[in-house]
């Protein structure tokens, strides 16, 4: 196939133009760069409606982000993940730990230590997702803290608006759906579904809550959250996800749930979570109905 050709009627941009403006790539016309787009100038074109709906809004001055990235084997996706939360254009430390990876992860880590943006932690021994959770939030220095998964199921470019509701001051704690109507869904486990609705509703039964996602990734807290349930946390696997849920509905914070994009992968790409850490959830959430 020939490489597109440049409509003859296109003028030629000066050297200053070229730096502001792209080329579409399907009809070869010169368009502004869509980087150059800031919410300031969002207000010109949009009411605010529409820009609080796209997380378009002034981030305040000195807010600045923890991103809690528990690693485990993810040899493959751990650098493109750490590259996308360090694209989000909000000041921000990303907090890995390593959970005692044997693939190569840990070497890869080693190279990208000394970054003034990036802790790197490391466990001799693998222990679990909650144990590097706790870990990592014993490390925790900025206002807002958001759990990320480094298997790249979860895109970053949404953490404005997972944000959002703390930000304005309505919020305490926030859940990024996978299951609410919003954004693209890889379409996959019909069983693994059932299985997160049932365990989610099972968790809603015992917190009184309306979840639809107990078990999603992206869980985001005012840092004062915490370091108030973190001294308490004890599941050191997957039971990590009904912990916190019911500590932070005992504890009565303000709850809020939005619809995220997920990008699942199979189990053939990585996936770990399975029947034992259904199991393990289950039993969890039984446990810290009562108990802290």
């Amino acid at each position: 196939m020939s490489k597109r050709s440049m409509p003859e009627s296109q003028p030629a941009l000066a050297k200053s133009d070229a730096a502001t403006r792209a080329v579409c790539s399907q009809c070869g016309a010169w368009v502004p760069a869509t980087s150059a787009f800031t919410p300031e100038e969002a207000g010109r074109y949009l009411d605010e409606r529409i820009r609080r709906q796209l997380g378009l809004y002034p981030i305040p001055e000195g807010l600045r982000l923890s991103v809690v990235i528990p690693v485990y084997n993810e040899k493959e996706t751990v650098e493109e993940i750490i590259r996308r939360v360090r694209a989000v254009r909000i000041p921000k430390e990303i907090i890995v730990v390593d959970d005692g990876s044997t693939d190569g992860t840990a070497e890869m880590l080693a190279k990208m230590e000394g970054k003034e943006d990036l802790q790197i932690l490391r466990h001799d021994r693998n222990r679990g997702k909650g144990a590097a959770l706790r870990t990592g939030f014993g490390q925790v220095t900025g206002d807002i803290v958001i759990i990320q998964d480094a298997d790249l199921e979860y895109d970053p470019l949404q953490y404005p608006l997972l944000i959002q509701p703390i930000v304005e001051g309505v919020a305490d704690v926030v859940y990024g759906s996978r299951f609410l109507p919003v954004g693209p869904h890889r379409v996959l486990y019909y069983w693994h579904r059932v299985a997160n609705r049932l365990l989610t509703t099972m968790s809603n039964m015992f917190t009184d809550l309306n979840l639809t996602d107990m078990e999603t990734c992206y869980k985001v807290f005012r840092r004062e959250v915490i370091e108030t349930i973190a001294p308490t946390l004890r599941q050191e696997g997957f039971g990590i996800d009904p912990e916190l849920t019911a500590k932070v509905a005992r504890r009565r914070y303000r709850i809020y749930e939005l619809g995220i994009s997920y990008f699942g992968r199979t189990y053939g790409e990585g996936k770990k979570i399975g029947l034992r850490d259904a199991l393990q959830v289950f039993w969890c959430i039984l446990r810290y109905w009562r108990w802290d």
